[in-house]
């Protein structure tokens, strides 16, 4: 967060412009940003970087003057410039345990805004471990995840606990279903993540002796459920083994409406217990693989960073997080619903969070925090007028 009276020449930086949800990201913008904005791209390879722009002056012609910033990871200098320059700097380079922490680094040396698409725990909590402190100093919201992983899930359930309005203990369970491919990035991070359990056992760990309770006593935690049928839903549970069930205990922990004891877990809805049992075998099978380097090398050879699908496919996808919030001997039904999860919806959510940081009055707040406690009522509003269904289910 820029400090009072303190100026930036850009408001956004899309660093990573060049790939293809960085390059979705931009077109968002392009379309959406409101007037007087001032934003630019960011990128090693400048021949890249002006081929997007062409295709974002056949949005807008105005953008024939949108400026382009040679930066690099290996390039902690022309981080650096990027940071003091801007008021929110947008990444979209990963696997983020590989490429993302120079960004983080200096972003919260520089007081800037930070936003990513990270799916990866441990990759999250190292930058808590490393940066957290710098960032509460000068005044920097790090705010990782602010893709469908994992807003669906943190603004989902912080709107589930807002509709229980409990006093007493909460316990939120969430179902995802989806239909759509994810991107390449995000398969390579979940494969890398899979391929060290060790090490980002040592991560999470290294982050809870640092990371303070929450205030008055309260309690926040993700429970790992397990396979059952949802009778109130209606399908077979598998449980989600991702960043997003950590992402919301997080915010549960550092918002109080979430009540004294907040329990949250997470699951993947299928419709017949055939597909459960398919979808754990599949995973199983797929982090063992990633433990072996040729079998990783495979995995990752077959899906590439940088491509996804064409318009007429992310068209047809959709997802629905559905949410069941208990507290005080009440029930609330809830349900968050949009398009193409792994690109387009990614896209826009990681453009609004962006846009939300600059222009909206949002909760004071500093370090590595989440989008609902960072942003909370802002994003929520803004994701349901860009078309993100946030509904209460009779």
């Amino acid at each position: 967060m820029v400090a009072p009276g303190e100026s930036r020449e850009l408001d956004v930086v899309v660093f990573g412009a060049t790939g293809f949800t960085g390059g979705l990201t931009a077109e968002y913008l392009a379309r959406h940003a409101p007037e007087g904005l001032r934003w630019a791209l960011a990128g090693r390879s400048p021949d890249r970087l002006e081929a997007v722009r062409r295709r974002l002056v056949a949005i807008d012609p105005a953008l024939e003057s949108l400026e382009l910033i040679p930066a690099d990871v290996t390039d902690a200098a022309s981080l650096a410039a990027v940071a003091s320059r801007a008021r929110v700097v947008i990444t979209t380079v990963g696997p983020y345990l590989h490429h993302g922490e120079p960004l983080v680094a200096a972003c919260a040396e520089a007081g800037t805004d930070y936003v990513d698409l990270t799916g990866e725990p441990e990759f999250v909590d190292r930058m808590y471990t490393a940066h957290h402190a710098t960032a509460v100093r000068t005044g920097a919201r790090l705010v990782h995840a602010c893709g469908f992983d994992s807003i669906p899930h943190d603004l989902g359930a912080y709107f589930t606990v807002r509709q229980l309005a409990a006093s007493g203990p909460v316990t939120i369970r969430g179902v995802v279903r989806a239909s759509g491919m994810f991107s390449g990035g995000t398969f390579h991070s979940a494969i890398n993540a899979m391929s060290r359990p060790k090490q980002s056992k040592e991560a999470s760990s290294a982050r809870r002796r640092t990371e303070p309770k929450p205030a008055d006593g309260r309690s926040s935690r993700a429970v790992a459920g397990k396979p059952h049928r949802d009778r109130q839903l209606g399908f077979w549970l598998l449980p989600m083994p991702t960043i997003d069930p950590l992402v919301v205990a997080r915010s549960g922990a550092a918002l109080p409406e979430y009540g004294p004891t907040f329990r949250y877990s997470h699951y993947a809805g299928t419709k017949t217990l055939h597909y459960a049992a398919g979808g754990a075998a599949g995973v199983t099978a797929m982090a063992l693989a990633a433990q072996v380097r040729p079998l990783r090398q495979l995995l990752l050879g077959r899906v590439k960073q940088g491509e996804g699908p064409d318009e007429a496919k992310r068209e047809r996808s959709w997802f629905t997080v559905d949410f069941i919030g208990e507290g005080d001997g009440r029930t609330v039904h809830t349900r968050v619903s949009g398009g193409d999860p792994g690109y387009g919806e990614t896209a826009k959510m990681l453009a609004e969070s962006a846009l939300c940081l600059v222009l909206d009055d949002n909760p004071s707040t500093a370090g590595q925090v989440t989008t609902a406690q960072a942003m909370g009522e802002h994003l929520l509003s803004r994701l349901q007028a860009a078309g993100i269904r946030f509904e209460a289910v009779a």
